[in-house]
C-alpha cells in the first residue's frame, strides 16, 4: 500500500487531460469531456460505479441536467506521478444547497482511468 502524502499544486498546474475534463464538464460538453478518458475508465460518483466510455457518457449527461449549479475549484494536489486530486466548490439547487468534493483522477497513458468523486 502506498501512504504517499498528496502535495499541494498550483490548479493551473493540473494535467491538460484534466483540465480538458474539468473545462468541458462545466460546459456540459460530454463528447469533448469523453476524450479525455480511456475506453476502460472507471468513473465513481454518488455511491454509483460507471465502467466504460458510454456508461461515462450518459453519467455526464445526466449530472448536466440534474441541478443547476456553480463549480469553483478550490484546490489541486498531486499524489504520485498518476494521481491527482482536484477539490470543487459547489452552490446550487441539490440538497444541501452546498458541498466540496474531492476529484480523485488516476491516469494511464495521458488519458483518466479512474475518477473518484466524493465529499
Amino acid at each position: 500500500m502506498r501512504d504517499n502524502q498528496p502535495r499541494t499544486i498550483s490548479p493551473d498546474t493540473l494535467p491538460e487531460v484534466i483540465t480538458r475534463y474539468l473545462t468541458a464538464h462545466r460546459a456540459h460538453d460530454t463528447a469533448t469531456a469523453l476524450t479525455a478518458f480511456t475506453r476502460e475508465a472507471t468513473v465513481i460518483d454518488d455511491g454509483n460505479t460507471y465502467e466504460g466510455i458510454e456508461a461515462i457518457g450518459e453519467w455526464l449527461d445526466r449530472s448536466a441536467t440534474e441541478f443547476t449549479y456553480t463549480i469553483h475549484l478550490a484546490s489541486a494536489q498531486q499524489t504520485d506521478a498518476t494521481r491527482y486530486i482536484a477539490t470543487h466548490h459547489l452552490e446550487g439547487n441539490f440538497p444541501g444547497g452546498t458541498i466540496d468534493l474531492r476529484y480523485q483522477f488516476t491516469l494511464r497513458d495521458g488519458l483518466i482511468e479512474r475518477l473518484v468523486i466524493e465529499p
